[in-house]
């Protein structure tokens, strides 16, 4: 038999934002880190960069993006429910928006700077969708 003691769960406490925030937020920051281990040989900023998984390509100012993407979103998720929901649907925004715009600038076009490819752009889309999704679904109050 269960008992109510009247205390909300932690899980219900912190809301699925902020745990959405931080479990992406740590993925970026490892993926960023890891990009430095592939792009080497590459310039900083350009059209061409690393294969990570031998599928993204990146270069040293995509592995910033992701270090700072990912420092972002794990203060958000610090901070609390409405930080965290608010950043994820600006990330998510933010994604969708670069999923766009990748695929008008791939390849040697001069304004990839972050050498995006196909693999990033698909990948990009997923994110926003699941960051917009759940900033817009989740926690509302």
């Amino acid at each position: 038999m269960a008992t109510h003691t009247g205390h909300t769960s932690t899980l219900s406490r912190i809301g699925l934002n902020s745990i959405v925030a931080f479990g992406f937020g740590a993925v970026f920051v490892l993926v960023g880190m890891a990009g430095f281990t592939v792009s080497g040989g590459h310039s900083a900023a350009g059209h061409e960069g690393g294969e990570l998984l031998g599928l993204f390509q990146v270069n040293v100012l995509h592995n910033v993006v992701h270090l700072a993407v990912g420092a972002v979103m794990l203060g958000a998720a610090v901070a609390g429910t409405r930080a965290a929901r608010a950043t994820n649907i600006l990330v998510g925004a933010v994604y969708l928006l670069l999923a766009v715009v990748g695929l008008l600038i791939l390849g040697d076009n001069p304004a990839n700077i972050i050498a995006l490819n196909a693999a990033d752009n698909g990948l990009h889309a997923v994110l926003g969708l699941a960051l917009l999704g759940v900033g817009v679904a989740a926690d509302r109050r």
